[in-house]
């Protein structure tokens, strides 16, 4: 009986330590599971905190594509826009296009957080596929912008050369101007010079600008005669020759009336007082003095 007595406490004695020992590895493993739990809720926090900051990012970008598209509307309508400016917009939009496809991979990344973890939540998977639906909208936003500036550097490019042809066209209608004005008063200076040379007798006959003989009658401007000694003048502006001599006369045909030989101070003077009617006849004034 007291050997049965003896086995009865030791066999109670062992369920005792058997029932510590499972209430102390349910108490453990209590412990950790409340531990795994507060580490993917912590996760869930942060997965939450990234998804709320990606969509500021998200509305910013927003903003930054209106902008973009703001300066382009405008810009087309500007004549002096410059290639650099055309240029910072292409950078831009390459940004937002780099900086789109980083968001979209940090979404993925968040998506397969959540899909791994054992905390479900609809409201960040609502979040997460809104989020998605407007990245696939800003870049589709971004694409018709890059479009819009294609055609818009395609329509510049046909501007300039329409510009460059005709500021070819227009210099060369401009040379023709030139030339035909430079024509024109070379020709009108042509027609208003004229020639006419002070001399005497025997000056005028050793240039063989008159001839004359015994009993012969005097030839005037005959074969081959020196130009050079003659004088160039311009009829628009010749008004009066001083002829430097007390007696003189005019041996060309100038009609009588076109001009005067007057006296000033002792000395004679030709006074032309028709120009048009003076030089009608010749373009030649020979004054022969003594």
């Amino acid at each position: 009986m007291k050997k049965f007595i003896i086995l009865s406490l030791a066999a109670a004695a062992m369920l005792t330590a058997c029932d510590n020992k499972k209430a102390e590895e349910e108490a453990q493993q209590q412990a950790a599971l409340q531990e795994a739990t507060k580490q993917e809720l912590t996760a869930a926090v942060q997965d939450r905190d990234q998804l709320l900051s990606l969509v500021n990012e998200i509305a910013s970008g927003m903003d930054q594509i209106k902008r973009l598209e703001n300066i382009l509307s405008v810009s087309n309508g500007i004549k002096g826009e410059t290639a650099s400016q055309r240029a910072q917009i292409e950078a831009d939009i390459a940004a937002i296009q780099q900086t789109l496809q980083q968001r979209r991979e940090q979404l993925a990344e968040l998506e397969g957080k959540l899909n791994k973890s054992n905390l479900t939540n609809s409201n960040l998977r609502k979040t997460i596929e809104t989020l998605r639906a407007q990245i696939d909208s800003q870049s589709a936003e971004i694409e018709t912008l890059r479009g819009n500036l294609a055609d818009a550097n395609q329509k510049i490019g046909e501007l300039n050369t329409a510009v460059d042809s005709l500021s070819t066209t227009v210099t060369t209608v401009t040379d023709e101007r030139n030339a035909a004005q430079d024509t024109n008063v070379q020709l009108t200076n042509e027609l208003n010079t004229c020639y006419y040379v002070v001399a005497s007798k025997k000056e005028l006959k050793d240039h063989k600008i008159i001839e004359t003989g015994f009993l012969r009658k005097t030839k005037l401007l005959k074969g081959d005669f020196d130009q050079t000694f003659f004088t160039t003048g311009d009829k628009r502006t010749m008004t009066s020759i001083p002829l430097h001599t007390h007696k003189a006369k005019v041996l060309t045909n100038q009609p009588a009336q076109s001009y005067q030989i007057v006296d000033e101070a002792g000395q004679k003077v030709l006074k032309i007082t028709n120009a048009d009617l003076f030089w009608s006849l010749s373009n030649y004034l020979v004054v022969e003095i003594d």
